[in-house]
C-alpha cells in the first residue's frame, strides 16, 4: 500500500486493508478449506463469499 492513496475516511482505509489481508490469507493457504496453490478452490471460495459467478 502506498501512502496517500486518497482514503476519505478511516473506515474506508480499514475496510480496504482488511480486504488485502484477507486475500493474502486465502492466497497463502491460511484458510481451512483452501490449500495453498489450489487456484480453483480459491476462486470458488471468493465466489461463495461475494456471491459472484465464477
Amino acid at each position: 500500500m502506498n501512502p496517500g492513496l486518497g482514503f476519505k475516511s478511516f473506515y474506508t482505509a480499514r475496510r480496504t486493508i482488511a480486504g488485502y489481508e484477507t486475500m493474502n490469507m486465502i492466497r497463502k493457504g491460511q484458510v481451512n478449506e483452501v490449500t495453498k496453490g489450489d487456484i480453483v478452490a480459491q476462486v470458488n471460495l471468493i465466489a461463495d463469499i461475494f456471491g459472484l459467478v465464477a
